[in-house]
């Protein structure tokens, strides 16, 4: 495939390309990230002005913007150092005064020179009785009033930039604009009445007013979704290109599943045969599965995943599932390890702890294929690790995992089928964006058994009350985790640390009942501590949010936030679901500072009344953001400069079934359609999509 498209290349330049642009300004842009005329296109004004002409500043209520011709009077340099520059002027009907501070007397004389007509623009503020206009934003001759635009747009500034610069440069790579073929199917295109590419990008730079800078105005509907379609087209590609490569006909009998769900003490959910369904279905498939399951805190994703392991092992082959950290891998053994024996399935560990003998010991077993379910955490990338017949790899938390990790596994099984647990519950448009690529299962009931918990917020003046509660219910045989947002203690942070927290409450609940744990801990003191704690020799866990993922301690039935105001909805949710997992009625105290902002009281409110995780979810991104909520950094959430995540969901799941039509008629982009989609692959940067196509 041929490199970029000629007619880009001019917007793919450096700045300095465009008029009135030095290394230095071109710098100042870089740290707006715009470095080439296409992202200077990309950045749209957010705000506007009104400079609409107006006769006379009378009927103006200050502080107000207004525009007007005026005829410019005396000049009255300052008296002393620090007053300002006057200029006296006059419209139609009053006369007002032209403010400057460190002014430069020449200039001014030459900009508004007396007995003359200028045209002012600026905000009128009320002085003394006075009226006054500090600083006009323009003034300009009358001759050259069209420059100014009835309605201006504003833009996002960074240090060294200028609104009268920005608006210059935008003009300039304007005039680059190439004419491109349409990659939005027509018919749609005539049915959403979206304008013409480069007519949209002239359209949103010279916004009529303020409709034209919602995220509902045509034109910038139109850019939001090339940029949405850009991404989906992406992600189908890969999702394609996981389809094309061979897979695996894996088909069970179904045997090791009856076994092992005849050792249940309850029968599936509806949503979890579901899902057993559809992955079983999947990996009968002669593709490669790339499945996403998704389910709620205590959903039952575990059981899920074993019987798709089972169902690579019935098929002859082997299933590997990785977790995050080894407390999550060990506790998955321990889970799974009763189930597999009543299965008779051989299941091991493999962490970065095993060494010498008995790890050559475990490699070999797996290279014959006598291991058959084998968990462990990343120790399962490395060299030297060979599976006899890889044919299911079950990865547990994706957002520890990346795309490129799970490209990475791919080749370890260079045909296995891939299934990603998540227990975040992730808002529809953030699963599109993120997981566009994955076929979605999702896991929307609660395994019977699972105990409701009681949500309470308790002001952190009350903390004396919520140790004496903790005491008599370590005293009853029940256990609790008191989580702290912060590890060391700081004089600018009022978030009591852990460390001290520990000492308070081993303090008041005696030596040994009490354990610690926090990220600065060695692992080896952390999985001790947790052990303690889960064998029931410690009845009071206080620790930072390294707890929130996976734990299970049935018998822990209280789970105290301290100053739960500054942690996220979806953490606070997880963190909730750390109880309830056993039999004993399990309560979650929600610990505040007062008084609370209004965000703060809405999200621990909101808590309080639901355990539903999506509804959390939902709620959490329109409080924080998209880029929050999975913390941009480590999310592999793609940056979009014109589409609203929150606002379009409704955009990403049309751009979404768009991109898969599209390559569903035309794999391979060939058509003349195809070729102008390949321009906006091009234009969006969407390198690892032109990669995969000219691969394929």
């Amino acid at each position: 495939m041929a490199g970029r498209p000629e007619a880009l290349f001019p917007l793919f330049a450096g700045l300095e390309t465009l008029g009135g642009i030095g290394p230095k300004t071109a710098q100042n842009f870089a740290s707006l990230s715009v470095e080439r005329p296409r992202d200077l296109l990309f950045t749209l004004p957010h705000a506007g002005v009104d400079r609409a002409r107006r006769a006379s500043l009378r009927d103006v209520v200050p502080p107000d913007v207004a525009t007007v011709e005026v005829s410019v009077g005396r000049h009255f340099p300052p008296a002393s150092r620090g007053r300002p520059y006057r200029v006296m002027v006059h419209d139609d009907a009053v006369e007002f005064i032209l403010l400057f501070f460190r002014a430069h007397g020449e200039h001014l004389q030459k900009l508004l020179p007396t007995g003359q007509r200028r045209i002012v623009s600026g905000k009128v503020e009320l002085f003394d009785g006075v009226l006054q206009m500090v600083h006009p934003d323009h003034i300009l001759a009358p001759d050259e009033a069209a420059d100014l635009p009835m309605f201006e747009p504003v833009y996002p500034l960074a240090a060294g930039l200028t609104q009268k610069l920005m608006a210059k440069s935008v003009a300039s790579a304007l005039r680059l604009l190439p004419e491109l073929p349409e990659w939005i199917d027509p018919g749609q295109k005539a049915q959403a009445g979206w304008p013409d590419w480069a007519d949209a990008l002239r359209a949103v730079h010279a916004p009529a007013g303020p409709d034209d800078l919602t995220p509902t105005s045509a034109a910038r509907v139109r850019l939001a979704y090339d940029e949405l379609m850009a991404h989906q087209l992406t992600l189908a590609l890969a999702r394609d290109g996981l389809r094309r490569a061979p897979g695996m006909e894996t088909r069970g009998n179904g045997g090791l599943q009856a076994r092992a769900l005849a050792a249940l003490p309850y029968a599936p959910t509806g949503a979890q045969t579901r899902a057993i369904a559809e992955i079983t279905a999947d990996m009968a498939a002669p593709r490669r599965m790339n499945r996403l399951l998704q389910g709620d805190v205590g959903a039952g994703k575990t059981l899920v995943a074993l019987m798709a392991l089972l169902t690579a092992v019935e098929g002859g082959g082997q299933g590997v599932l990785m977790a995050p950290t080894e407390i999550l891998a060990r506790q998955h053994l321990e889970g799974l390890q009763p189930l597999a024996e009543a299965a008779g399935v051989v299941l091991e560990l493999l962490t970065g702890r095993d060494k010498g003998a008995e790890r050559t010991a475990k490699l070999a077993a797996l290279a014959a294929g006598d291991i058959q379910i084998l968990v462990g955490t990343h120790a399962v990338f490395q060299k030297g690790v060979e599976f006899a017949d890889l044919r299911l790899a079950v990865i547990d938390e994706q957002h520890r995992f990346g795309v490129a990790q799970r490209m990475a596994l791919g080749a370890k099984g260079a045909r296995a089928d891939v299934l990603v647990m998540t227990a975040t519950p992730i808002p529809r448009s953030l699963a599109l964006s993120q997981y566009g690529d994955m076929d979605v299962s999702v896991l929307d009931e609660k395994p019977p058994g699972r105990k409701p918990v009681t949500t309470a917020l308790v002001s952190t003046a009350r903390i004396a009350e919520v140790v004496e509660k903790l005491r008599a219910a370590v005293a009853d045989g029940r256990q609790a985790y008191w989580v702290c947002p912060l590890v060391e203690e700081s004089e600018a942070v009022t978030l009591t640390a852990a460390q001290v927290r520990f000492e308070r409450l081993r303090a008041a609940l005696g030596e040994g009942v009490v354990g610690l744990v926090h990220g600065q801990l060695p692992p080896a003191e952390k999985d001790a501590a947790m052990a303690r704690f889960v064998a029931g020799q410690t009845g009071v866990l206080v620790a930072t949010t390294v707890i929130e993922v996976g734990v299970n301690v049935p018998n822990a039935s209280i789970m105290v936030i301290e100053r739960a105001e500054s942690f996220g909805l979806a953490q606070l949710h997880q963190l909730r679901g750390r109880v309830g997992r056993g039999d004993a009625a399990s309560t979650c105290l929600l610990m505040y500072e007062p008084p609370l902002g209004e965000t703060a009281a809405r999200r621990l409110k909101l808590l309080r009344d639901t355990e539903d995780g999506f509804r959390i979810a939902e709620e959490d991104l329109a409080i924080r953001g998209a880029g929050d909520l999975i913390g941009t950094a480590q999310s592999g959430l793609p940056r979009f400069r014109i589409a609203d995540l929150e606002r379009q969901t409704a955009l990403m799941a049309v751009a979404q079934s768009d991109a898969r039509a599209l390559l569903a008629q035309d794999p391979k982009l060939h058509s003349p359609r195809g070729q102008a989609a390949r321009v906006l692959l091009y234009l969006m940067e969407q390198d690892k999509a032109i990669k995969l196509l000219s691969v394929g």
